[in-house]
């Protein structure tokens, strides 16, 4: 039976963690002459831009020894109105796996819905469980450990902060959020996650980021809300700089999902600082993608 990975959530705790070592271990060279994806095409549909995640799985479907095709809305038939289900039907004919990379969660779950083959979420504007599971992975090489790591995020509640509570549910991360009010990330995300860890929503900054072990933030606005001045004049006291930096534990890391807007969530002081692994964490994008790959199409 073909398995997804649409949310962070649709793995138990155990295939979470399995999945962060053996990225480790492929980072390191482990099995790196085997080549588990040989004779098999995985199918790319990107409708967003992307640097990180197109790069990171092309690379990585290559180096499994796969064949990545690229495809973007324009040379495809659902720019000409042929359905999702048509669509995905089609594709499960030809492709092995398909990467989706979208904007609405509910186009993705559709196309997994009739696709016979492995769907994997390269971005919605609801969810991001790849950067997850790369972030959980990064906080591990840096800790080493996750159970009891407090994890301060301070930004908008999108599709990052979502699934970074779904990853932290799973492996022990406290996390706390900050945010200004009505930019809270999903609410049955937060409850759902609250059962099995701590998850605090914050109005500030400082409450949230005191005492942390890992400092995160993401641009302000999402992909297509680039305009929206309005929302970002509520995050102006949201910036994560050395003064709020201060707050957390002397050794906290500072991470970021990329790409980053210097001078407005972040400051070039502080991700270009010491206490920054944003490169670690874009590098591990690509090991990241190597288990998931591996993992979905090996079951």
């Amino acid at each position: 039976m073909k398995r997804d990975y649409l949310k962070v959530s649709d793995l138990s705790k155990d295939e979470f963690l399995s999945l962060i070592e053996r990225a480790i271990a492929l980072k390191v060279g482990v099995d790196i002459a085997k080549c588990p994806l040989i004779g098999k095409s995985i199918g790319m549909i990107f409708e967003k831009p992307s640097t990180r995640t197109r790069v990171s799985f092309e690379v990585a479907i290559y180096q499994l020894g796969g064949h990545p095709i690229y495809l973007t809305p324009k040379e495809l038939q659902l720019s000409r109105g042929e359905t999702i289900k048509d669509t995905a039907l089609v594709l499960s004919r030809y492709l092995d796996a398909i990467i989706i990379r979208t904007f609405s969660h509910k186009t993705l779950v559709e196309f997994a819905k009739w696709s016979t083959v492995p769907i994997i979420n390269a971005l919605t504007d609801e969810h991001h469980p790849c950067q997850a599971l790369a972030d959980m992975m990064t906080i591990f090489e840096k800790k080493g450990k996750l159970e009891g790591i407090k994890l301060a995020y301070v930004g908008d509640g999108n599709n990052v902060a979502n699934s970074l509570i779904e990853a932290s549910s799973l492996t022990g991360v406290r996390i706390h959020i900050a945010t200004p009010q009505g930019c809270e990330p999903l609410n049955e995300v937060v409850k759902k996650a609250q059962s099995k860890t701590e998850v605090k929503i914050y109005n500030n900054p400082e409450d949230a980021v005191l005492d942390a072990d890992v400092v995160y933030t993401d641009v302000w606005v999402s992909m297509g809300q680039e305009e929206n001045i309005e929302k970002k004049s509520k995050f102006k006291k949201f910036q994560v700089n050395s003064n709020l930096l201060k707050k957390a534990k002397s050794d906290a890391i500072v991470m970021h999902c990329l790409p980053a807007y210097r001078g407005e969530e972040i400051t070039t002081e502080v991700i270009d600082g010491p206490q920054s692994v944003v490169l670690d964490q874009a590098e591990n994008r690509l090991h990241s993608a190597k288990a998931i790959l591996e993992f979905l199409l090996t079951l």
